[in-house]
């Protein structure tokens, strides 16, 4: 994207400092794993205001050049727009804790968060399995 990026939350304030190199990965997870993401999903039935109308939408999971399935993330609506674009029936979304949708959507996933941004980040299937474990040893407390 040519557009410069302007931070619009905490997520990307944090997102930013991580690229900087201002704060540490770990930091930066620790940031993540509690901010809210928008993921962009394909309802069944038509959105109506952008609001999904049932519990069955099916995220926007695209495949790596390695066959990887890779499930999409934004750090707001506002970032997936440009984005979703080029992928019609995605124009609604879930707006949620990062957590919920790893543990929602488990492992065997890698995660793209902002694709097409500066700033973000991919996340390799191994390090979503060690989150969703991670995850599930935190609500199990």
């Amino acid at each position: 994207m040519s557009e410069v990026f302007e931070p619009r939350n905490e997520l990307e304030e944090q997102l930013l400092a991580a690229q900087e190199g201002r704060i540490s990965s770990e930091d930066l997870l620790k940031v993540l794993a509690v901010s809210q993401v928008f993921m962009p999903v394909r309802d069944e039935k038509p959105a109506v205001l952008n609001i999904q109308r049932s519990t069955r939408a099916q995220p926007l999971v695209l495949s790596a050049e390695d066959g990887t399935a890779v499930l999409t993330l934004f750090s707001s609506p506002e970032r997936a727009r440009p984005f979703i674009a080029d992928f019609p029936g995605f124009e609604g979304g879930i707006l949620e804790s990062f957590q919920w949708v790893i543990e929602k959507m488990g492992s065997g996933y890698g995660i793209a968060l902002n694709p097409g941004w500066d700033v973000g980040f991919d996340m390799e299937p191994e390090m979503v399995g060690e989150l969703v474990q991670q995850f599930g040893a935190q609500t199990k407390h």
